[in-house]
Order: structure tokens, then sequence, then C-alpha cells
């Protein structure tokens, strides 16, 4: 529905400028960075319940130490995870980027810019998951798992908020912050620093995640 409501707006407003205009926005421009922010903004309260069961539930059943006791290391068992849950957001993803497709019959589309919105999202997504990851990890209960991920994937959007905030401009909290290398993706711009950005980003949280399953191997 948001997607038919992005076009019925784009029509309305490009009926009303049309007479004398030069640059209008397509509709690529129009609706992508629409579309993706929104899917972004599920995927944030979405994200904490479907990482949340990953390590919590198994601690709390106690059925975590068989797992670790496994014949297989605690890098295959935080990958595995970690590639299984990935495969729900690439097709989630791949989901997203169908409904601009649609429109290709009709329309002119800017590729560069759906492809580029597509792979910002991804990378966006797989961030939340590998945080989500490491926080199930640390947890004891599936639903705190869940709090806690939530509460630190919005303390991401918080960052980008108060860097973009009148008088309280900060490069360095929109840095730091997921949500400000992906809506340049959205955009259609590919900017080689926000790659490394979500780069090390899921890199360090997949560290810190076999690094806890290795400490609780050590304890037993």
């Amino acid at each position: 529905m948001d997607v038919f409501a992005g076009v019925n707006e784009y029509t309305l407003q490009t009926q009303a400028n049309a007479v004398g205009a030069e640059d209008m926005a397509g509709i690529s421009e129009a609706l992508i960075p629409f579309l993706f922010s929104t899917a972004a903004s599920i995927m944030l309260v979405v994200t904490p319940l479907i990482t949340m069961r990953l390590f919590a539930e198994e601690r709390m059943n106690q059925t975590l130490i068989l797992l670790t006791s496994s014949p297989v290391s605690n890098t295959q068992i935080v990958l595995g995870k970690y590639l299984s849950v990935l495969g729900f957001v690439l097709l989630f993803v791949v989901l997203v980027a169908l409904m601009p497709l649609s429109l290709a019959l009709a329309t002119p589309l800017d590729w560069g810019q759906l492809a580029a919105a597509s792979l910002g999202l991804l990378l966006l997504l797989a961030a939340f998951t590998a945080a989500g990851l490491f926080l199930s990890s640390l947890a004891r209960q599936p639903v705190i798992a869940a709090v806690t991920t939530f509460g630190f994937l919005l303390l991401l959007d918080v960052l980008y908020q108060s860097g973009n905030a009148q008088g309280l401009a900060s490069e360095l909290f929109v840095y730091l912050s997921a949500f400000g290398h992906f809506l340049s993706f959205a955009g259609g711009m590919f900017n080689s620093s926000d790659l490394v950005y979500y780069g090390l980003f899921i890199a360090g949280f997949l560290i810190l995640t076999i690094r806890k399953l290795d400490n609780d191997r050590l304890q037993g």
C-alpha cells in the first residue's frame, strides 16, 4: 500500500508542476528512497524478533553447552546461524525491489539507483542481523534479546536524527549511525566508505559473538 501511495503522490505532484517544468524528479527518484526507507524502518522492528531466539533460547533451554561442544567450531556455528537469517533478509530485499520493478513496463526506471538502494538495504539489514546475533548470545531470555536489540537499533536511528537536528549537526553522529550510510545508497550514490563501514560493523559483531561462545566453551 505504501508503494501505491507513493506513486499516487508522485502523480499528483508531477501533474501540478508539469506545465513549464524543466527538471522534474523521475519516478525512481521520487519512489525508491521512500520505499526502501520504509522497508528499513519496518525491519528495525522485525529484526529483533527474528534474531532473538538464535542463542538466547538455547541458553534458556540449557542446550547451548551441547551446541558449543559439538564437533564444529564456534566460527561455523555463528556463521551458520547468521547466514540462515541472512537468507530471509535477502528474500525480503528481493521482494521490496520487485515493487518498483513492477512499474518498469509503464515508466522508465533508474536501474542504477534501484541497484544501489537494494544493496544498501541488504547491507543495513545484514548489519542489523549481526548486532541482533551478538545481543542474543548475551541474553538468557529471547524477550530480553529482542528488547536490547531493538533498543540498540533505535539508538542508531537516534544518532542519525541527532546528527541532522537543527543546531545539533554532528558529522560524527551521522557517520556512527548505520542509517546515514544507508540513505546514501537509497539516493543512488555508491560510496566505498559506506561499504567499508558496513563491512567493519558486521565483522565486528560476528567476531564479538564468536569470542562470547569461546568464553562460554572455556567456562564449560
